[in-house]
């Protein structure tokens, strides 16, 4: 059964049978019969390993967080999540390191995301690991070229635009990996 799990660059939920690399979850969103009734439900959006001390879930149990699903990394990042303070805590202490400005606990990194989460912003030098959107699609930023984002993989190359784009990650995340942090990219992005 294919589960409406798999989170876009957009941040939207969607159905597909293609898997992702990294989990994560935005609190209970699905009902006693696995059907998402809502986008979100608590401010602490995450990026978790899919694997971490053995642990086993049943997908989407009644009444227990909405299992979600990212290609990557940088998938997780553009939606508006943010490593995991238990099984990613390097990820999550390199993250709040380079997170710009004086705000760096888990409450106030995760209340800034939710400002500025699904609000694309126009940038003319998006940094490598960020998205972008041309002509209705989402594109990861490689450095100099751009990847076409599909639910099973990065797909097209194109040059990074020489103007002005909108770009789907969050501005302080976008400042995290310009600061030099490296998101988790799936194999097809090379």
């Amino acid at each position: 059964m294919t589960r409406q799990n798999r989170v876009t660059p957009a941040g939207n939920l969607i159905s597909t049978a293609a898997r992702g690399t990294m989990m994560g979850n935005r609190g209970v969103l699905h009902d006693d019969t696995g059907r998402i009734v809502r986008n979100s439900q608590v401010r602490r959006w995450i990026t978790c390993e899919v694997e971490f001390r053995g642990r086993r879930r049943e997908v989407m149990a009644p009444g227990r967080y909405t299992e979600l699903f990212f290609l990557d990394e940088a998938v997780a990042f553009a939606a508006g999540h943010r490593p995991c303070a238990e099984c990613r805590h390097g990820d999550y202490r390199e993250f709040r390191r380079l997170w710009p400005g004086t705000g760096r606990r888990a409450d106030e990194i995760d209340r800034e995301l939710a400002r500025e989460r699904g609000r694309a912003t126009e940038t003319v030098d998006p940094p490598a690991g960020a998205f972008v959107a041309l002509d209705d699609e989402c594109w990861l930023v490689t450095g100099d070229r751009l990847a076409r984002w599909t639910p099973s993989g990065y797909a097209d190359r194109l040059p990074v635009p020489s103007s002005a784009v909108a770009m789907l990650t969050p501005p302080s995340t976008a400042a995290v990996l310009a600061a030099g942090y490296r998101p988790r990219l799936h194999p097809t992005s090379a």
